[in-house]
């Protein structure tokens, strides 16, 4: 009697998370939940117009507790060990007991944080995004290498700048090895390089010219390229990889057809000759 009313449990148990499962995965799920962090953002937008007003707290209580109970949901749903076996499912969870936790805390500013960041789970919350993000990630590796010859360049050229040109300027500028290195990131990024940087050490040493336009070519059109190359070579990949796995499913599917259909005309034969 106890083991058929244990059995009876687990059948219910099964039927739940199953019913569960197929809640995660129904079509509106998932843009219900984008809704809802869309709606999050408005409200955090609209907190620095009206700052304190409680119809705008009252919503934001309310879409914590959303999310909580979407988190429940998915853990119910997934169970647990598949819940946290995507990594974004650990980022979601903390956003969400963050927000428990500090909400009721003085720490303001952490609260502000945490906020902020609930709307960082419209990544995981669209393909699209996720992928471009998972792709970055795969990539760091590889950019590791760009980044040791950036660092590289980018010393070589703030010596040269402190030795030659750090007193045309006024100390900011080429005054020593670190603002060297901050006016080589205004001169990369091309903000007001050549009117405030550039053209006023050349009136000064005529030959400057070769040190910009060596370092722009390299630093902005040479690396840029490369951190763009890798990044589209990873997204390429993982373009290939969901091919090459749709196809060894296409494949599987046809091998069990084929079995299938061999059987049915063994069947067939064994039938004609009986």
């Amino acid at each position: 009697m106890e083991l058929k009313k244990k059995e009876e449990m687990n059948s219910t148990n099964i039927s739940f998370r199953t019913t569960i499962r197929q809640l995660i995965e129904h079509k509106y799920f998932q843009p219900i939940v984008i809704a809802i962090i869309l709606l999050n953002g408005l409200i955090i937008i609209s907190e620095t117009y009206f700052n304190g007003n409680h119809l705008l707290l009252a919503l934001d209580k309310i879409i914590v507790w959303i999310f909580v109970v979407e988190l429940l949901v998915k853990v119910i749903g997934l169970g647990f060990k598949g819940y946290f076996s995507d990594r974004w499912n650990w980022f979601d969870f903390s956003i969400v007991i963050g927000s428990l936790v500090f909400y009721s805390t003085p720490f303001v500013s952490v609260l502000r944080l945490i906020r902020v960041l609930r709307l960082i789970r419209m990544i995981p919350a669209i393909p699209a995004l996720r992928k471009i993000i998972d792709s970055l990630m795969k990539s760091v590796p590889a950019l590791t290498g760009i980044l040791g010859l950036t660092l590289l360049i980018f010393s070589i050229y703030a010596i040269i700048g402190t030795t030659f040109f750090s007193e045309v300027l006024p100390y900011e500028f080429f005054g020593s090895f670190h603002t060297a290195l901050f006016t080589l990131m205004q001169v990369v990024t091309f903000e007001s390089w050549a009117s405030q940087v550039a053209r006023p050490i050349i009136s000064e040493v005529p030959w400057s010219w070769v040190y910009f336009v060596t370092f722009i070519i390299i630093g902005a059109l040479v690396i840029l390229n490369l951190v763009v190359a890798v990044i589209l070579s990873y997204l390429s990949q993982e373009d290939d990889a969901n091919r090459e796995e749709q196809m060894d499913r296409l494949f599987k599917e046809n091998q069990e057809l084929k079995q299938d259909i061999h059987e049915i005309k063994q069947l067939l034969l064994e039938k004609k000759k009986g």
